[in-house]
């Protein structure tokens, strides 16, 4: 009987994976997992009995995983659906080890500004999901009394910006909205994401267009982080509200949320893939495939955010998913000014940071820290992103060594455009698993909504919609 002992209870597991390399608690051992119910059962030595379960024995060279966690998606269905939907994003998700998305409230009209539209989100979702995805609801000005409603709807938390977001429905928080907004979730013990730039300093450095990358990037200048870091944290510690700084780019910026952190204000932080591995250094003129806001600066930059991932300072990785048809980059005309900002990297954002962690010395199970364990903790989904009795057994197949050149049109994602095209990585996911069951991207889609049951310190559990 293959069982797994509770007490003096024995309960027969479903299946067994073992790994001679897996990714458990923070550290690359030989294990044996038990799988009962979608949920790992137990972690055991890589040889131990089972007494004859079903079994899977990954091959030499492959890692197991757990289910990547990535917080920080722009599906943008329903209304912008030409730029991304629900089947082609959580296919993308699923075939690069990202087992839980989270979906921002904007680029989709209606965004995600009350429960109401939060419902609309979901009608679009449902059915069409590969993996499991969550819901961010949206702070624009006036809309602070809906943030209590879209917590008790299940939202993971509210998304603001402090400038132009570049889509008409989802304007800018000032000063005093951003007040508003902290207050309104402190009282919850909501978590408020903020789009860090400050309107001023980009107001200051305006840009003339046109195709020169050095251009764009001053129009973006770091100083602009950093004093929209500076209010973020200054505001977040005056209400007693936690905020999440998104999509960090410069060390002026993070040299902000350390020192918010060491006084103890309640500040988290992500990076992102692109931020990590590609320099204004190598970004051609008329490239706009590379444009992002904030941009990809120089390599010096890039060093201190790997250092501030290094010490702490910057608690997980994430992809920003945020892609467009190809006509809104306006590759032909090369345009910075003109062309949409985002990156697509959902379906590649692992191989391309282990790609440069390797190069820098860093181990594989720090990075996959980074991008599992840490936005699980995030949004408070503590049985997710690692492997562990109790947890999701939700697992991604990973050969480290297996070398794979980036082609858009092979990825999943629905718009073929990536600043990644032709670049050699190192790193292959070979099987997603979803609930203790390898995920096939031509079965019909089984993926759960999910609704947050509270935003708070301890975190908690969350159930499938339904």
């Amino acid at each position: 009987m293959h069982v797994v002992v509770e007490g003096s209870v024995e309960v027969p597991v479903d299946v067994v994976v073992r790994a001679r390399r897996a990714v458990v608690d923070g550290a690359q051992r030989a294990v044996s997992v038990g799988v009962r119910d979608g949920l790992v059962a137990a972690v055991e030595g890589f040889e131990h009995d089972w007494g004859g379960a079903r079994e899977v024995v990954l091959a030499d060279d492959e890692v197991l995983l757990p289910g990547l966690v990535d917080s920080h998606v722009h599906v943008n269905e329903p209304g912008r659906t030409a730029w991304e939907g629900f089947a082609s994003a959580t296919r993308a998700a699923a075939a690069g080890g990202v087992t839980t998305i989270v979906d921002m409230p904007l680029n989709s009209v209606p965004a995600t500004l009350d429960p109401a539209a939060l419902e609309v989100k979901r009608a679009a979702a449902q059915g069409q999901c590969v993996v499991d995805v969550g819901f961010w609801g949206g702070a624009v000005p006036g809309n602070a009394d809906q943030l209590a409603p879209l917590h008790a709807a299940g939202a993971f938390g509210v998304k603001c910006f402090l400038l132009d977001s570049g889509v008409e429905e989802f304007p800018p928080l000032d000063a005093a909205g951003l007040a508003a907004a902290l207050a309104e979730l402190a009282r919850v013990d909501g978590l408020l994401l903020v789009h860090a730039e400050d309107p001023e300093e980009i107001g200051a450095h305006a840009h003339p267009g046109g195709p020169r990358f050095a251009d764009f990037v001053g129009s973006r200048p770091a100083s602009a982080e950093s004093v929209a870091v500076r209010t973020v944290a200054e505001a977040a510690a005056h209400a007693g509200a936690r905020a999440h700084v998104v999509h960090l780019s410069s060390s002026a910026g993070l040299a902000e949320v350390r020192a918010a952190k060491a006084v103890g204000t309640r500040i988290s932080v992500e990076t992102c893939p692109h931020y990590l591995t590609l320099s204004a250094e190598e970004v051609p003129d008329g490239a706009t495939a590379f444009k992002c806001c904030p941009p990809i600066r120089d390599r010096a930059e890039q060093d201190a955010l790997w250092r501030g991932l290094l010490d702490g300072t910057i608690d997980c990785v994430v992809s920003d998913h945020s892609p467009c048809t190809a006509d809104l980059k306006l590759l032909e005309a090369g345009d910075f000014g003109a062309a949409w900002g985002g990156i697509a990297s959902l379906q590649i954002g692992l191989p391309v940071v282990w790609t440069a962690a390797r190069e820098r010395g860093v181990p594989l199970e720090q990075v996959v820290g980074w991008m599992s364990s840490a936005p699980a903790d995030l949004v408070g989904l503590r049985d997710r992103g690692r492997i562990a009795a109790g947890c999701v057994a939700d697992f991604a197949v990973f050969a480290p060594e297996q070398e794979q050149v980036v082609r858009g049109a092979q990825l999943q994602h629905k718009n073929a455009v990536t600043p990644y095209e032709g670049r050699v990585l190192r790193g292959v996911v070979r099987s997603t698993w979803r609930r203790g069951e390898p995920l096939d991207l031509d079965a019909a889609p089984r993926g759960e909504l999910l609704r947050a049951r509270r935003w708070g310190r301890a975190g908690g559990g969350v159930p499938p919609e339904g």
